[in-house]
């Protein structure tokens, strides 16, 4: 089972890796680099993260009692014409750093 997926348009994280990254922020954000196929996640107590990227506030929801969240990126898919197939994401995460890089 992939940690990182698309699926019916949201990015899905599962709860451990959500726990480790999102925490309980409601909202995260979000920059995506299309030249790079680049999707970068940070929770929204890391002010750092617009100091350095362009990036948009996103809502998180809680999707089930494992902890898993899921974002929409529904207007982002459309605005870059990304396939929306559902599909595990690759990513990288350092532990520790409260960061997410995904390719789509």
């Amino acid at each position: 089972m992939s940690l990182v997926k698309l699926q019916a348009r949201h990015l899905w994280i599962d709860g451990s890796l959500a726990a480790d990254l999102i925490g309980e922020a409601p909202c995260v954000y979000l920059v995506y680099y299309p030249e790079r196929k680049a999707l970068l996640l940070a929770p929204i107590d890391e002010s750092y993260f617009t100091t350095v990227h362009k990036a948009n506030q996103a809502l998180v929801k809680l999707r089930n009692i494992k902890g898993d969240r899921s974002i929409s990126l529904q207007e982002l898919l459309i605005d870059h014409d990304i396939p929306d197939d559902d599909r595990p994401l690759p990513f990288l995460h350092q532990e520790g750093l409260r960061m997410l890089h995904i390719t789509l």
